[in-house]
């Protein structure tokens, strides 16, 4: 019988192994949140980016958040502030940046 691997574990191995791809998969999810204002989306993208790089304790070692507190931020029911995304991102090589905000389409 073939076995195969979990969406999530082939996720995390791709953004892993290619940091392009997790760069990519960011902004993706970045420009997502800017259209629809789904922050747990935008979370767990960063999180599986944590995860591809370490793992959650890892980062919050090197950013200077406590674990718990770092899994609370980023988990479905978390609510980062700017801070703790900024120096999340800054952890995970990344830094926060501004662009031009297209005009919204009429809903």
């Amino acid at each position: 019988m073939r076995t195969y691997r979990k969406f999530q574990d082939a996720l995390i191995d791709e953004l892993r192994a290619d940091p392009e791809q997790a760069f990519a998969y960011l902004q993706v999810a970045l420009e997502e949140f800017d259209q629809d204002g789904d922050l747990q989306h935008l979370m767990l993208a960063v999180r599986n980016v944590a995860e591809a790089r370490g793992g959650v304790p890892e980062l919050a070692r090197q950013v200077g958040i406590g674990k718990t507190s770092l899994y609370k931020a980023l988990s479905e029911d978390g609510n980062p502030t700017l801070s703790t995304i900024s120096a999340v991102l800054h952890g995970l090589g990344y830094r926060l940046a501004l662009a031009p905000a297209q005009p919204r389409a009429a809903s």
